[in-house]
């Protein structure tokens, strides 16, 4: 197995015990106390010689974008990652009273999801150490992320999913040649399973709160927001939050701008969860310790009973002076047609259970109507039409008949 580059990071750290580990050691979690561990830089070397405006003459318009911040030293040259589009929303916006309102549309992502930023991270590394096969568990975005992105590079992949998985999902992963093992549970059985058999066979694991290289991918939507809105952080980024990877890495990305002198100040986030899938929201309002809950929701991309990255998540909402907030089934639901009609954005239950929780936020009185706010729509909603079809209405079928139309539209 080849020695990994190291380039700029210095570290692997436990986002617990604060204990380093050496990049070449080739861990997943803290040696000395389990935890996740999250990847260090040379901060001082990559301003010495990276400036924004070195990014300001750079035409790459996608992920790679960001090379000196990222743990790898190859890059996708197909298909392209990232740089979706942030826009202003102003029709959703007033039904909230907000004047400020952005969209980030992540769903524009190769395999219509957020996850491709942390696959693509991911499955560089494992072929920079001379892996081809790559495993891992997941409720259907990270796992057809990982397809996708392996099938362009040629890797073979051997993924678990909950046997509840939605179909759609199911599809894009055997289209792109995974092997697919649905697992007679529920997703934190699937990852259980991923990990013990990582733990057998020696498999590269590429699960998401486990592998510290995701997050590396994830915090890359963070630098764009930044350049995007002319390098001015918004007040609040809302992120639906599942197992907490993506609002760590949200927290990552801009803290590291703010190191590198790129921007001034650091947004407040706000984790919206599930009502019954709501671990991190229970611990922002306790003593911050990650407890299972029953992870039951019609949102399957953020349904876990225990966060495998609770603890980051936790940690980088309080550094943010962030919130909270839990939202019905029938208010994630509810929230698809809103964002579709109020901004031209078909979200996935997940990602439009930010918009739901901004709602809720909003009626609390937390969200200050003057704040510039970004939603992260974190996938596309062709990913689960079976869920979104429960709360649409069934067309209405009519004969091949002129005279039928007629009777039904006399005035046109």
């Amino acid at each position: 197995m080849p020695a990994p580059r190291t380039g700029n990071v210095t570290a692997l750290r436990c986002v617990r015990c604060s204990a380093s580990h050496a990049l070449e050691q080739g861990v997943y979690t803290c040696s000395a106390c389990g935890a996740n561990l999250q990847v260090e830089y040379d901060y001082e070397a990559i301003r010495a010689s990276w400036s924004k405006d070195d990014l300001s003459g750079n035409a790459d318009r996608t992920m790679w974008r960001y090379a000196p911040l990222y743990p790898v030293f190859e890059r996708f040259e197909s298909p392209p990652i990232g740089w979706t589009p942030l826009f202003h929303a102003p029709r959703l916006g007033e039904k909230l009273g907000l004047g400020h309102l952005f969209v980030k549309d992540d769903g524009r992502n190769p395999s219509a999801s957020f996850k491709d930023r942390a696959s693509a991270i991911a499955l560089l590394r494992a072929r920079e150490i001379g892996l081809d096969f790559v495993t891992g568990a997941s409720t259907g975005n990270a796992a057809s992320s990982t397809a996708v992105l392996a099938a362009a590079l040629g890797m073979r992949t051997r993924i678990f999913i909950p046997q509840t998985a939605p179909r759609a999902k199911v599809a894009q992963l055997l289209a792109f040649g995974a092997e697919v093992l649905a697992v007679e549970g529920t997703y934190d059985d699937a990852f259980d399973l991923c990990l013990a058999a990582t733990s057998r066979f020696g498999w590269y694991n590429r699960n998401t709160g486990y592998n510290p290289f995701t997050r590396e991918g994830k915090k890359s939507v963070s630098f764009e927001i930044c350049e995007q809105m002319d390098w001015t952080a918004p007040d609040l980024v809302v992120v639906p939050v599942g197992d907490g990877n993506i609002i760590s890495g949200v927290w990552k990305g801009f803290d590291e701008f703010r190191r590198l002198g790129f921007i001034d100040r650091v947004p407040r986030l706000l984790a919206v969860q599930a009502e019954r899938s709501d671990a991190v929201v229970r611990a922002l309002e306790g003593d911050g310790t990650i407890r299972p809950v029953s992870g039951e929701t019609v949102a399957d991309s953020i349904s876990v009973s225990v966060p495998r990255d609770g603890e980051a998540a936790v940690q980088a909402i309080r550094a943010s002076g962030g919130f909270g907030v839990r939202v019905s089934d029938d208010e994630i639901l509810a929230a698809i047609p809103e964002v579709a009609r109020g901004a031209a954005v078909f979200a996935e239950p997940a990602a439009a259970a930010a918009y739901a929780g901004l709602a809720k936020a909003v009626e609390g009185g937390r969200v200050d109507p003057a704040w510039t706010v970004v939603l992260l729509i974190t996938g596309n909603g062709l990913k689960d039409v079976g869920a979104i079809m429960k709360v649409m209405a069934e067309p209405r079928r009519i004969p091949p008949d002129i005279d039928v139309l007629l009777k039904m539209y006399p005035e046109g």
